[in-house]
């Protein structure tokens, strides 16, 4: 389908093309249609290219792989994921947190994570998607910390994910738990929060509006990254629904998916 967009207000030249991975790039490990064509054409055209996500369900290395696998291959310091942004966080701090996250992103954690989770090694609380790990008794350790003081952070706060064709509900749902029942505000280490999106503009060197963030969440993605000044661009594949476009910030980009956003960076050139 044709892009229908609306140039951001005082945009430049876009120089860097941050992509979310699951929804816009691949779904259920299948890469979507025009995904390899695209990131070849992006990196032929001489872009900076971030592959973002916060996927708190499995480990770097393991889509490291399946991008490779599916010929998108990213250099190293290509892929940022909310998980190792979580871990920059707790050892820039000195923390060492009683973890509830997923067994596949555990080991990221397991060199600063306190022994005994109610023990006075634990200073904080750092909650990702850790599935069935989320039961009551797991939640009420993490609450108790939070509610005597410890930071919560979180990889994350979307609302729900879509795996296998289902909709599952993602680990933003339980952080706003404890956060409410705490009466403390997390700290998120992930989209969209502005933190997430700015630690990932500082190596690249180029001011917010040279970059355009594309995914296909309208919250977390679009108008997160749009909320510090990079452009953004809502595909219409993965989770995406209708009404979306209702919530959609002014002056974002909409295209059909991936395949489309040749036309659209071709238009904005312009």
């Amino acid at each position: 389908m044709k892009p229908t967009t609306v140039t951001p207000a005082g945009a430049t030249v876009i120089k860097a093309v941050l992509l979310d991975l699951n929804g816009v790039l691949f779904e259920d490990g299948s890469p979507c249609s025009g995904a390899e064509t695209t990131v070849g054409w992006l990196r032929q055209k001489g872009y900076r290219l971030r592959f973002l996500t916060n996927t708190a369900s499995r480990s770097r290395e393991s889509l490291q792989r399946d991008l490779e696998r599916m010929g998108l291959g990213p250099a190293d310091d290509e892929l940022f994921t909310a998980p190792m942004a979580a871990r920059t966080y707790l050892m820039r701090h000195g923390l060492h947190p009683h973890s509830l996250v997923h067994p596949a992103i555990a080991p990221l954690f397991a060199d600063l994570q306190a022994d005994d989770p109610e023990g006075p090694e634990a200073d904080s609380v750092v909650l990702g998607d850790a599935r069935d790990g989320l039961n009551y008794g797991a939640l009420n350790s993490a609450f108790r910390l939070v509610r005597q003081g410890s930071p919560l952070v979180a990889i994350g706060m979307n609302r729900c994910f879509r795996e296998g064709g289902e909709w599952f509900l993602d680990a933003g749902a339980f952080v706003q738990a404890i956060a409410w029942a705490a009466r403390v505000e997390p700290i998120v280490m992930g989209k969209p929060a502005a933190p997430f999106f700015l630690e990932l503009l500082h190596p690249l060197g180029l001011a917010p509006e040279e970059c355009l963030m594309v995914g296909d969440d309208v919250e977390a993605d679009v108008a997160g990254a749009m909320a510090v000044g990079i452009a953004g661009c809502l595909v219409r594949t993965g989770k995406f629904e209708a009404k979306d476009l209702e919530r959609l910030p002014t002056g974002a980009a909409v295209i059909g998916s991936i395949a489309d956003l040749p036309d659209l960076l071709s238009c904005l050139a312009q």
